[in-house]
């Protein structure tokens, strides 16, 4: 069983999967056992910094899902993030009760100051977490299930699809732009306090945040693994490569589609829970078509159709992000572009498929030799 397990992940997936329970071990124990003054001490900022890096990481496996394997390129994932987001943002607000600035146990701080009399109907139900985490997975997956459903049975595919996903996250962002909307307006929802009575300032709790995130992280690899080395995911890929004939041979294309496309939304939901708590705040912002076009850059920097390529990509581009951002803020743009360009010239694989072919050539060049040698000794 095990090795039918290891099969299945692959010696890329096998890799992956050891360090990041190594990184779900090590770096909560840095922090908590080694004093300040040692070098390999894990502050606490970073612990939050690096659970940030999993959400993404996770959001990036999601588009992976669909982009490397069936040829969706959604260029609206940053939606169903965002909306898992909110839907954990929701929840977190509920719990602040008359701790907030205006003292209301009802109504959060920003519905005070606009004058709102009551709290609105879809508020109802988030101060349970238990209700806020199905929300989690029920509002991304429901949206996409909505547009998959009208998109796939009418069979828009390519161009057409990156388009409308593009439309549809830049419509949703000006929707919660809107003040009248009940999410925040511009300034979305924020100065959280806890979570399930835990202080989200607190060591601990950031702690925990950060092993959801590698946990979370390693079964959505595992369930995407799963299913892409399944018969289901062979059907995925001769959709990626000929949704055509695929459908002549009597595949229900737009089902086997709507299905994926459902479950990537549900993980960018999660991925978008996990990610609100640890930086404090959602906004409007998150919707933005300039965020899911990034996200499908970590991808494409990383190797599509690879999973833990998307993975690499993800933490890796926003390890750049983070420090270009802090030292030269100004040329962020311009490298985030250069790596895109750079990588679609040299790397169009991406860097593990760049990995991969070389060792490729490797292991052909050794063969070769040995096969001279043997015909020279002869």
């Amino acid at each position: 069983m095990v090795s039918a397990l290891l099969g299945r992940l692959g010696l890329g997936g096998s890799i992956f999967l050891v360090l990041l329970v190594l990184a779900a071990v090590l770096v909560p124990l840095f922090n908590q056992v080694l004093p300040a003054t040692s070098p390999f001490h894990v502050p606490t900022y970073m612990v939050s910094l690096f659970g940030k890096y999993l959400c993404f990481a996770l959001l990036a496996l999601s588009v992976d899902l669909i982009w490397g394997y069936c040829g969706i390129l959604s260029l609206g994932h940053g939606a169903f993030f965002a909306l898992g987001g909110y839907a954990m943002g929701m929840h977190l607000m509920r719990q602040i009760g008359d701790r907030g600035v205006y003292g209301n146990p009802e109504l959060p701080d920003f519905m005070v100051f606009l004058d709102w009399a009551e709290l609105p109907w879809y508020w109802h139900g988030f101060d349970s977490f238990a209700f806020a985490a199905l929300m989690v997975l029920l509002v991304p997956g429901t949206l996409a299930f909505l547009f998959g459903w009208l998109a796939f049975r009418s069979r828009v595919t390519g161009v057409y699809l990156s388009i409308m996903t593009q439309a549809m996250t830049f419509a949703l962002l000006l929707a919660f732009f809107r003040n009248d909307m009940g999410f925040g307006g511009n300034n979305g929802l924020t100065d959280f306090k806890d979570l399930l009575g835990f202080d989200l300032q607190a060591d601990g709790t950031r702690l925990a945040l950060y092993v959801a995130s590698a946990i979370a992280l390693a079964l959505g690899f595992l369930l995407s693994r799963y299913l892409v080395t399944s018969r289901f995911g062979r059907v995925l890929v001769a959709v990626r490569d000929a949704e055509s004939r695929t459908r002549f041979l009597g595949y229900r294309v737009e089902y086997y589609k709507l299905f994926v496309f459902v479950l990537s939304a549900i993980l960018a939901g999660i991925a978008g829970a996990l990610y609100v708590p640890q930086v404090g705040i959602i906004n409007p912002g998150e919707f933005s078509p300039a965020n899911s076009i990034e996200i499908v850059i970590w991808v494409a920097i990383g190797g599509r159709g690879t999973l833990f390529g998307a993975v690499l990509g993800a933490i890796l581009v926003n390890y750049a992000k983070s420090y270009f951002t802090g030292a030269l803020p100004e040329l962020w743009l311009f490298v985030l572009g250069g790596l895109f360009i750079s990588v679609t010239i040299f790397l169009p694989k991406g860097i593990v498929g760049a990995v991969s072919s070389l060792r490729m050539i490797v292991t052909r060049q050794h063969a070769a030799r040995k096969s001279m040698e043997m015909m020279a000794s002869e």
